[in-house]
């Protein structure tokens, strides 16, 4: 077999399989021809590897053969797919071949470009099979979302990534990253986008979906994913379609009574707005790319912890290669036309008013903050105390272009705030700092709770690796238990007192 570091080309995949004895299945495949199931034909040897190909397009055989759900192109009817055609294969083969042949069945149900041009362009594809004869079965199931412009395009795009996705699975099973990178193999980026994968089996017993989901990200597969309150993985659109979203972003390692408050307010906010008069929200915690590659490489056992207290919280937690945030619009508003709100401190804010993000623009500040702001957004700007602000800006003096009240006029500063309405940009930005405001596109948060506004999430890490006490009653009840029963960012068991 070839070396992971050579590209090998789709046909070449295909005949690798053809020419694999034991593999023997089903291709089922629905919405955009029989592309995953041409390579295998063309490539030769087909016969030895291709038990059925199948593509039932009327709903009525669709619904024959495999019963009925709720939407044609969804993760449900990609299951009862693969359960319908694998106990089939079993049920013929396995007295004929059963000792010899290591049966799987791949599936896809898609929804590729329509002939008006105008529907959302995705689909669900997976595979399950047998690492060996007579051995138990194991699955993948991703969601892909298409985006070549034209629909022959982007059948050829699924052929490529459905060869790409049997071949990971029957041998890169063992090398998580080299499996990931694969599914890109031949495709030129911006063709196909992975938001979503599962691995499910006794073949993956050693695969953590989020770590998984995470190198979707990582590996330029997709620039966002997404995990439930259960920390289980999730497939964005299915969660934000038609909802409205608010977001709060931070490193949360761990999250805090700050953070926690700060959502808490910010929601109670939102929610009052009039527009949003019985919607659906979603609620998101969201941790950047940039941050979890702040110390270089990422560390997994530091992003699961990660995972795993938010999760404590019933929060859903959004992984995102979005810095800036009119990006991080531009992605909602795929899903939803709905109010989206940001709940940010006053270090975000800085951020959101820091020139050099935007450089890579030609309308400069003034281009992003028409993105960011043109379709019911607003932010939800959480005060600081002033001295903690002076901490910030002493550690991000290049970062921070905003002044604020000054230390000699208030000498007193442990009792003077930061806020939306008193914190003063740069002589140049200040127009259109007031026009934000004055529109509501900032909005001061009410109601937050002094008692915990000086708790930073890096001192109470530092009170947990060094087994101090008192961390715990800076972080919520659930979380403090989670990382002390899981032992996470470096837990140390109290030190009992000296006699």
């Amino acid at each position: 077999m070839e070396s992971s570091s050579e590209l090998v080309t789709t046909n070449r995949k295909a005949l690798t399989i053809n020419l694999d004895e034991p593999k023997y299945g089903t291709f089922a495949e629905i919405g955009a021809g029989q592309e995953v199931a041409r390579y295998f034909f063309q490539a030769g040897g087909a016969a030895g590897t291709v038990a059925k190909s199948i593509s039932a397009y009327d709903m009525k055989f669709s619904d024959a053969f495999y019963g009925k759900s709720p939407r044609y192109v969804s993760r449900e009817r990609l299951e009862l797919m693969l359960n319908r055609e694998y106990d089939l294969l079993v049920q013929r083969l396995e007295a004929l071949r059963g000792d010899r042949s290591a049966f799987f069945v791949f599936a896809d149900t898609v929804a590729a470009r329509s002939f008006k041009g105008t529907n959302e362009c995705h689909g669900w594809m997976g595979v399950r099979l047998q690492a060996e004869p007579k051995g138990p079965t194991s699955d993948i199931i991703l969601h892909v979302r298409m985006l070549d412009s034209q629909n022959v395009l982007q059948q050829q795009a699924l052929g490529i990534i459905g060869v790409n996705l049997l071949y990971g699975a029957f041998y890169l099973a063992g090398d998580q990253d080299a499996f990931i990178r694969s599914l890109a193999d031949s495709l030129a980026q911006g063709r196909i986008e992975v938001d979503m994968i599962n691995f499910a089996g006794p073949l993956f017993a050693k695969v953590d979906n989020r770590i998984m989901s995470l190198k979707l990200v990582e590996h330029e597969l997709t620039n966002a994913v997404l995990f439930s309150p259960q920390g289980e993985v999730i497939q964005p659109s299915e969660t934000f379609y038609k909802k409205a979203i608010i977001v709060e972003r931070g490193s949360f390692r761990p999250v805090t009574l700050v953070n926690q408050d700060m959502m808490n307010c910010a929601l109670a906010q939102f929610s009052a707005e009039p527009l949003l008069k019985g919607a659906s929200i979603v609620v998101l915690m969201e941790i950047t790319m940039h941050n979890l590659l702040a110390a270089g490489d990422i560390d997994y056992e530091d992003f699961l912890a990660r995972i795993d207290t938010l999760a404590a919280t019933g929060s859903n937690v959004f992984i995102s290669n979005y810095l800036e945030f009119y990006r991080l619009i531009a992605y909602f508003r795929r899903y939803t036309k709905e109010m989206v709100g940001f709940a940010m401190g006053i270090n975000n804010l800085l951020e959101v008013f820091n020139e050099k993000y935007y450089e890579n623009l030609d309308g400069g500040i003034l281009e992003s903050f028409g993105r960011l702001f043109r379709n019911l957004v607003k932010l939800y700007i959480y005060p600081m105390r002033l001295n903690a602000y002076d901490r910030y800006v002493s550690q991000h003096p290049s970062d921070s272009p905003t002044t604020a009240l000054g230390k000699s006029e208030h000498p007193l500063a442990i009792d003077v705030w930061i806020n939306a309405i008193n914190l003063q940009v740069e002589m140049h930005l200040r127009n259109l700092y007031a026009h934000l405001l004055e529109t509501g596109s900032l909005v001061p948060i009410a109601g937050s709770n002094p008692g915990v506004m000086d708790i930073f999430s890096r001192d109470v890490l530092a009170k947990i690796q060094r087994g101090e006490a008192g961390w715990d009653t800076m972080v919520p009840g659930k979380v403090a238990v989670v990382i002390k029963e899981k032992g996470l960012f470096g837990f140390k068991d109290l030190c009992l007192p000296k006699s």
